[in-house]
């Protein structure tokens, strides 16, 4: 990547996930002090792991990445190479009412214990700090303030990045009308999760499937994947449609309702003795704008994710290339 001449401007980015994490890593190592933000308890954002009352975990956000760039492709082979991804040898089908069908068979990989560990791994060595909401983001010379939902000075930076969900990024962009307008335009989907155990296997010839004519899109034997814990777990997605009709239920009414609707996927009965439920309220990009990232040089204002680039965790990758190139540049 080529250099800038002269003083590099400190970036501020908001959101730890793949897109923001991809980014501070290309700009930490051409140079720039790089200050990562992120509201949860730790970095990831989607890549998350939840712990079960059994001592096991689910992966409960994106559930496998695939890659098709050789850029992404090498660092997965990396990861791969340090024990922190392995393919996904799961088998994968349709399930529609007690059916089982193929499915198209792309190389699949996971995080190993479990998706966070890829997250992890891009955010050692860089500066994050969780657990932390931004609020403002205001302009205070040829710089920016940013300030926490409490009111915390966040402190300065001439450049700061959106690594957050289109929704979220709009505020955030307010200094910078076009990106804003731009941002707002993306339409994300709900996506209401399920993380069920069960005490006995799961009679079904499959690890994890595409579910049709179902409120499920997508369910998953975690426990297939490798490194993880034994035991029987499973994850379950709602489908877009059936997430946004259910959006503002409580967690405690949607788990046994996505728990029974798996049975009739199944075609058969089956009873968690686990189920909790997560709501990520903005899943899935349909479809993602046109554009690899947001900037406006002038301003110091960007944003980057996978409603950019793309619905997978490799777009939102190359997303937070996309734009640390963009910021790097001379």
């Amino acid at each position: 990547m080529p250099r800038r001449s002269g003083p590099l401007p400190r970036v501020a980015v908001i959101g730890a996930g793949m897109s923001g994490l991809a980014l501070a890593r290309v700009l930490t190592g051409a140079g720039f002090g790089v200050r990562v933000l992120d509201k949860g308890r730790g970095p990831g954002g989607r890549l998350s792991t939840r712990k079960s009352a059994d001592g096991g975990t689910f992966d409960h956000g994106a559930q496998y990445f695939t890659a098709r760039d050789p850029l992404f492709r090498a660092l997965v082979e990396a990861w791969m190479a340090e024990g922190i991804a392995a393919e996904w040898h799961g088998r994968i089908g349709t399930l529609t009412r007690g059916v089982v069908g193929p499915a198209k068979a792309p190389v699949r990989y996971v995080g190993v214990p479990g998706m966070n560990a890829v997250a992890k791994a891009l955010a050692d060595g860089l500066d994050v700090r969780t657990g932390v909401r931004v609020e403002r983001v205001e302009r205070e010379g040829r710089a920016w303030r940013l300030t926490s939902e409490t009111g915390e000075d966040l402190g300065l930076a001439e450049v700061v990045v959106a690594a957050v969900p289109a929704p979220q990024a709009v505020p955030l962009l307010a200094g910078a009308p076009e990106l804003a307008a731009q941002a707002g335009s993306a339409r994300l989907s709900p996506c209401w999760a399920v993380m069920a155990r069960f005490d006995a296997p799961v009679a079904v010839a499959l690890d994890g499937a595409f579910v049709e004519d179902s409120p499920l899109s997508w369910v998953a034997r975690d426990t297939s994947k490798p490194g993880r814990a034994p035991g029987e777990r499973w994850v379950l997605h709602g489908s877009p449609e059936y997430s946004a009709a259910h959006l503002e239920e409580t967690a405690e009414a949607m788990a046994p309702k996505l728990v029974a609707a798996f049975s009739q996927a199944l075609g058969r009965d089956v009873h968690a003795v686990e189920a909790v439920a997560h709501r990520w309220r903005f899943a899935m990009p349909s479809p993602p704008i046109e554009a690899s990232s947001l900037y406006d040089a002038a301003l110091g204002l960007g944003a980057c994710g996978d409603w950019c680039a793309g619905p997978r965790v490799e777009g939102a990758f190359l997303s937070g290339v996309a734009l640390a190139r963009r910021i790097a540049a001379p």
